[in-house]
């Protein structure tokens, strides 16, 4: 069998229920995967990119697979469109979106993946979750840590706040 890898999902949502939406999106991940083994808390985000939208919840986790990670892309996608995903507009509103961030240390560029997430380091709303859960994890392209990424990230969007249900 293949090496067992540490994977770093993100979650993201600004349209319909997302917190309703993260629970079936954490269901069908565990499902599949055998467990989600971390998850960061659920963060209130300013829009990035398109910012004439509704804020986005966002939550990381992290699951340990052997499948390869275009495996892993193919079955994220899958989970979006079941979820009620359409492709609509670049960084606008969205039902939900699942990235892969970190495949392990595993760096690799191809058409349809790119890991680590060649954005990651630029956006606050994807570290902040990332350092609440590793911030010692290291970029193996950046060669810097979470923590390192977050304190130098130049992303100028107000700071995530943890989302408390009943907030929206």
């Amino acid at each position: 069998m293949a090496q067992q890898n540490t994977v770093f999902l993100l979650l993201g949502a600004n349209l319909g229920e997302p917190s309703v939406t993260f629970e079936a999106a954490r269901a069908g991940i565990s499902a599949q995967y055998g467990g989600i083994v971390a998850a960061s808390s659920v963060y209130e985000t300013a829009p990035w990119g398109v910012v004439d939208q509704p804020a986005f919840l966002n939550q990381v986790v992290v699951i340990q697979t052997h499948y390869h990670p275009i495996d892993v892309l193919q079955f994220t996608q899958k989970l979006e469109k079941t979820l009620g995903r359409e492709l609509r507009q670049r960084w606008g509103p969205r039902m939900i979106d699942i990235d892969v961030l970190y495949y392990g240390n595993v760096v690799m560029t191809m058409p349809e993946l790119c890991v680590p997430h060649p954005r990651l380091h630029q956006r606050r709303f994807t570290l902040v979750p990332l350092v609440e859960i590793d911030p010692h994890f290291l970029h193996p392209k950046l060669k810097q840590t979470n923590q390192q990424l977050l304190e130098d990230c130049e992303d100028d969007t107000a700071p995530p706040t943890v989302w408390q249900p009943g907030n929206r």
